[in-house]
C-alpha cells in the first residue's frame, strides 16, 4: 500500500496540518515552556567532574581501587608540588617553608605531606647510607674538617679565599688533599655569577664529597578540599597554593621554581584546555553553519526556523536531563554537539521537503499536509532507529555514557516532535522571502550522476578500497594514556611526563595491599622477580638494615668533625670589606698560578687552571665597574658562595648525632600512615623497570603484575583496565545498537533488502573510519570514542531517508539524486562537518582527535550514502524489473 494511503501518512500529515492551523497557540505554549525550562535547568542542573564515577563500580579494578582508597585516603585525589633548586639547601627550605604555610590553611587542604622535610629523617639521614658510602663520607669529612672549621669561625668571602689558599699552598707542597669537588664548584659557582645566572654552591654536597648536580628536587603531596559542583573543582585550593608560595618567595624570578602536577592537576587542566577558545571557535562555527544553512535553505526564513527548533529541542532535551538524572558529566555533556548533529538533520529534511512540495504549486495548507504525511514517515523511522542506538548505551558498565544514552535517545524523540510541531507552526508565521537561487545544487547533481556514467569504477574503486580496509583492521588500537590526550604543552602534563620518564621516582607506581607482614614478604618476594618491575617499596625499606654496624661510623664522624661553632661575620664598611675580599681573591689566584707551573702532573691541575680562570675573569669584570658596582659583585660572590653554609652545618650536626637504632614502630606517623594502615593492611609500591608512558610498556606492566597480585590497583591499572571498560562498553553498546537497529528496520520497512541497503553505507563507512584511524597514526582514546553515536545517527538517518524516497516515491536512482531529500543529506552533513571541525583546533589532543574523527567520518558517510548507495539502489531495482 502507498504511504499516500496509509494510516501513517495521514496521522503525520494531520499533525503537521494542526500545527499549522493553530500555530499561535502552539508558539505561545513552546515560548512559555522554554522560559520554564530555562529557569528550572539554571536552578537545578549540576555538573559532576568527577572522572572516578564515570564506570560502574562492580568492576574489579574499581572495586580493588575503592579499597585501596579507603585504606589510604591521603593518597586520592591529590596534588604535587615538584620544587626545583639549584641546591639540595634551597630546595629542602622551600619545602619546609610551603609544606609550614598550607598545613595552616585546612579550609582549602585536607592534608599535606612533605616526605623529606621531616627532622626525624634529617637526624637519621646517615643511617640510610650504606656502610662503604658511610665510611667514604667519613673520610671525607675528616679531611674537611680543617677548612670547615676555619671558614665556621669568620664565614666571609675572603677568610674563604685565605683558608683555600692555605689549602693549595699545602697541596703544592705535597700534602694530599680532595680539593678538586672544591674547585670545581667554586668555579662554577662564580661562572655562573659572570654569565648572569646565578648558582649558589651547596656546602652539603661538599660535605659529602660529591660533585655538584644541575637541579635538586623536593616534593610536598597535598589533598586539596575539592567542590564537584564547580566546573574547576580544585581551582580555589590550587590558587591558595599559588599565594602561599608567593609569600614564602617562590616567584617566577627565584631560583626555586614550583610546578603543580598529580591528579588533581592534570584534571584541571585537562578541562581547562578543551574549554579554551571555545568562545571564539563557537561564533566561527555558528557562522560557517549559518552560512551552509543559507546554501541549503536559500531563505533567511528557513534558516531561522532550523535554528530555533535546535535551540527549543536543546533547551528540553535539557531540561529532561535535569529531571531524569540531575546532572551531566564530562561525557553527557556531548549530548549538546549529538543534538546539534541530528537535531539540524530532522529540521532540514522536514523544512527542505516541504519547500519541494511548495514548488509544485499547491497550497499553503496543502503542502504542509503532504510534507507531514511524506516527511513524517522517514523522520519517525530515523527518530525510533537514533533512540534504539542510543538507548543501547545503557546497558554499559560505563556510566557516563549510559547517560549520555538515556539522554540523546530521548533527545531524538524531543527533536521529532519539536520538527513535526514547532517547524509547521513557525512556517506559518515567518515572513516569506524570495528564494535566492544557488548553483550549488545543480553542481552537487551532476558531481553523483558520475557515480553513474562509471558504475563499474564505482564498484571497482570501493571494492579495491574495502578489500585494502578489511586487511588494515585488525591494525585498530586504544590509546589507554590519558595523559595523551591533553594539551602536550600544559604545565602539569610535561610536569608528570617528566617524572615518568625518571623510572627511578615515577610517579605511576603500582599499589598492592597485603593483609599481614608474612604475605608482604611473599609478595614482594615474587614482584621483584618480575623483569617488567625496577623496585619494590614497603614500609620496612623506611627501617635501614645494619643500623648497629653503622652508629660506631657515625661516632667516629662526630668525634672526627667535634663540634664547629658558626659565627657571625664582624659589621664592617663595604669598602674595607670589598677591599679585604679583592686582596683575599688576588692571592688565592696567584697561589694557584704557582701550582699549576709547579705541579704540572697533578691530579687537580684542570680544577685549579678552571679556577684560576673564573678568578681572571671576575677580575677583569671587578676593574671595569665603578665602586657602587663593584662592592655589589663582591657581594653577590660572598652570598653565592657562603649562604648555604649555616643550613649544612646544622643539618650535619643534627645526622651525626644520631645514637641509636629504630624500628617501623619510631618512623613518623606522617610517613607510616602511609604505608601501613591502621586495620593492619601494608602497602606495597611497585615501580615500573620501562617508562609506561608507552602504551605497550603499561600493558606489559600491568599484566605481569596482575598475575602475581590481581588485587594491585592504583594509576596504571586504572588506565588499562578503564580503557578495555571502555572498548568493551562500546562494542556492547555498538552490538546491542545494531540488533535493535535492525529490528526496528524490518519492522519499519518490512524488507530484508531495504534494511541492508540501509545497513551497508552504514557499515561501509565505519569500516573506513576505522582505517583511517590507523593510516593517520590516531588511535581511538577516551574522547574521540564519544564520536562514534553521531556518526552511527548520521549513518543511520541518511540512508533511512535515501531508501524510503526511493521506494515509497518509486524513484529511480537519477531522479533520486534530483530530490530534495539528496541535498537535504548534504547540507546536513555538512552543517555537522562545519560545526565540528573547529574541533580540530583544540590544544587538548582527545578533542582535536574527535574533531578530526567527526570530519573524516561525515565525510566517509556522506560518499557512502550519496554516491555508493544509489548505484546500489539502481542494481536492485534493475534485479527487480528483471
Amino acid at each position: 500500500m502507498e504511504a499516500s494511503q496509509g494510516h501513517i501518512y495521514s496521522a503525520f500529515a494531520r499533525w503537521a496540518t494542526a500545527s499549522y492551523l493553530y500555530a499561535p497557540w502552539i508558539l505561545l505554549v513552546a515560548l512559555l515552556t522554554a522560559v520554564t525550562c530555562t529557569i528550572y535547568i539554571s536552578r537545578n542542573l549540576g555538573m559532576n567532574t568527577d572522572t572516578t564515577d564515570m564506570l560502574a563500580e562492580h568492576l574489579p579494578f574499581r572495586v580493588n581501587m575503592k579499597h585501596y582508597n579507603k585504606t589510604f585516603p591521603q593518597e586520592m585525589a591529590s596534588l604535587l608540588l615538584v620544587l626545583d633548586a639549584p641546591t639540595p639547601e634551597q630546595a629542602y627550605a622551600a619545602a619546609g617553608l610551603l609544606s609550614a604555610r598550607l598545613k595552616e590553611d585546612p579550609i582549602n587542604f585536607q592534608d599535606v605531606y612533605a616526605p623529606n622535610v621531616d627532622s626525624f629523617f634529617v637526624h637519621n639521614s646517615l643511617l640510610y647510607e650504606s656502610i662503604p658510602e658511610l665510611e667514604r663520607i667519613t673520610d671525607h669529612m675528616a679531611s674537611a674538617q680543617p677548612l670547615i672549621a676555619h671558614i665556621a669561625r669568620d664565614p666571609t668571602l675572603h677568610t674563604f679565599a685565605s683558608v683555600l689558599t692555605g689549602a693549595i699552598e699545602e697541596l703544592r707542597k705535597g700534602r694530599s688533599l680532595e680539593l678538586g669537588p672544591l674547585l670545581n664548584s667554586l668555579s662554577a659557582t662564580l661562572n655562573a655569577r659572570l654569565s648572569g645566572v646565578p648558582r649558589i654552591l651547596s656546602w652539603q654536597t661538599l660535605f659529602r664529597g660529591e660533585p655538584q648536580k644541575i637541579r635538586y628536587q623536593e616534593f610536598v603531596m597535598v589533598k586539596p578540599k575539592q567542590d564537584f559542583t564547580q566546573l574547576y573543582p580544585a581551582e580555589r585550593s590550587i590558587s591558595a597554593i599559588h599565594v602561599a608560595a608567593t609569600d614564602i618567595g617562590l616567584t617566577n624570578d627565584s631560583p626555586v621554581r614550583m610546578r603543580i602536577t598529580g591528579e588533581v592537576a592534570l584534571a584541571d587542566e585537562e578541562l581547562n584546555s578543551s574549554l579554551r577558545g571555545m568562545e571564539y571557535a563557537g561564533i566561527i562555527t555558528l557562522v560557517m553553519v549559518v552560512t551552509v544553512l543559507f546554501f541549503a535553505m536559500r531563505t533567511i526564513r528557513l534558516i531561522l526556523a532550523v535554528l530555533l527548533c535546535l535551540i527549543l529541542g536543546l533547551i528540553l532535551t535539557a531540561a529532561f536531563a535535569t529531571a531524569a538524572i540531575g546532572h551531566l558529566n564530562i561525557i553527557s555533556i556531548a549530548f549538546a554537539v549529538l543534538y546539534i548533529g541530528l537535531g539540524a538533520d530532522f529540521a532540514i529534511h522536514f523544512l527542505l521537503r516541504h519547500q519541494e512540495v511548495l514548488e509544485s504549486g499547491l497550497s499553503a495548507k496543502g503542502a504542509m499536509y503532504k510534507a507531514g504525511g511524506v516527511a513524517g514517515g522517514a523522520l519517525t523511522a530515523c527518530a525510533i532507529t537514533n533512540a534504539i542506538g542510543f538507548y543501547a548505551f545503557i546497558t554499559t558498565d560505563y556510566s557516563g555514557v549510559a547517560e549520555l544514552g538515556v539522554i540523546s535517545g530521548t533527545g531524538m524523540l524531543i527533536s521529532l516532535l519539536v520538527t513535526l510541531t514547532i517547524g509547521p507552526a513557525l512556517l506559518r508565521y515567518i515572513p516569506k522571502q524570495p528564494e535566492l537561487k544557488s548553483g550549488i545544487n545543480f553542481s552537487l547533481n551532476r558531481i553523483l550522476e558520475i557515480s553513474f556514467k562509471w558504475h563499474k569504477l564505482t564498484y571497482v574503486t570501493f571494492l579495491v578500497g574495502l578489500l585494502a580496509a578489511v586487511a588494515l583492521l585488525p591494525q585498530i588500537k586504544f590509546d589507554y594514556n590519558l595523559l595523551n590526550m591533553q594539551d602536550p604543552k600544559g604545565k602539569a602534563v610535561n610536569t608528570f611526563k617528566e617524572l615518568l620518564s625518571e623510572v627511578e621516582n615515577s610517579p605511576w607506581y603500582v599499589a598492592v595491599l597485603a593483609s599481614n607482614r608474612e604475605e608482604t614478604d611473599l609478595l614482594v618476594g615474587n614482584l621483584t622477580k618480575l623483569p617488567e618491575v625496577k623496585k619494590v617499596v614497603t614500609i620496612f625499606d623506611f627501617v635501614p638494615e645494619e643500623q648497629e654496624k653503622k652508629l660506631p661510623l657515625i661516632a667516629e664522624m662526630a668525634l672526627t668533625t667535634g663540634p664547629i661553632m658558626l659565627s657571625t661575620p664582624s659589621s664592617e664598611k663595604s669598602e674595607q670589606v670589598s677591599a679585604k675580599q679583592r686582596k683575599a681573591l688576588y692571592k688565592l689566584s696567584t697561589t694557584l698560578d704557582r701550582f699549576i707551573t709547579e705541579q704540572p702532573d697533578h691530579p687537580v691541575l684542570t680544577s685549579a687552571r678552571t679556577l684560576r680562570n673564573s678568578l681572571a675573569t671576575l677580575f677583569d669584570r671587578l676593574n671595569n665597574e665603578n665602586i657602587k658596582d663593584r662592592n655589589k659583585l663582591l657581594h653577590s660572590v660572598d652570598n653565592d658562595l657562603l649562604v648555604t653554609l649555616p643550613t649544612s652545618l646544622r643539618r650535619m650536626q643534627n645526622a651525626i648525632e644520631a645514637s641509636s637504632t629504630f624500628s617501623e614502630n619510631d618512623l613518623p606517623i606522617s610517613l607510616s600512615s602511609r604505608w601501613h594502615s591502621r586495620a593492619g593492611e601494608y602497602k606495597i609500591a611497585v615501580y615500573p623497570a620501562e617508562d609506561i608512558n608507552d602504551n605497550e610498556a603499561l600493558k606489559r606492566f600491568v599484566r605481569a603484575i596482575q598475575q602475581v597480585a590481581p588485587q594491585a590497583t592504583g594509576a596504571p591499572m586504572v588506565s588499562l583496565e578503564a580503557g578495555e571498560a571502555v572498548v568493551q562498553a562500546f562494542v556492547q553498546a555498538f552490538s546491542l545498537a545494531l540488533v535493535g537497529i535492525v529490528i526496528a528496520l524490518l519492522i519499519l520497512l518490512r524488507s530484508v533488502k531495504h534494511t541492508l541497503l540501509v545497513l551497508i553505507p552504514l557499515l561501509l563507512s565505519s569500516i573506513f573510519i576505522g582505517v583511517f584511524t590507523v593510516l593517520l597514526n590516531m588511535p581511538f582514546n577516551f574522547a574521540n570514542i564519544i564520536a562514534l553515536p553521531l556518526l552511527l545517527g548520521i549513518g543511520i538517518d541518511s540512508s533511512l531517508h535515501m531508501v524510503h524516497r526511493s521506494r515509497n516515491d518509486k524513484l529511480t536512482s537519477e531522479a533520486l539524486i534530483q530530490t530534495s531529500t539528496v541535498r537535504a543529506i548534504f547540507y546536513s552533513a555538512l552543517t555537522s562537518l562545519v560545526a565540528f571541525s573547529s574541533l580540530m583546533f583544540s590544544s587538548h589532543q582527545g578533542t582535536a582527535s574527535m574533531g578530526i574523527l567527526l570530519t573524516m567520518g561525515l565525510t566517509f558517510t556522506l560518499i557512502c550514502t550519496l554516491v555508493i548507495l544509489p548505484v546500489l539502489l539502481r542494481v536492485s531495482t534493475q534485479k527487480v524489473k528483471l
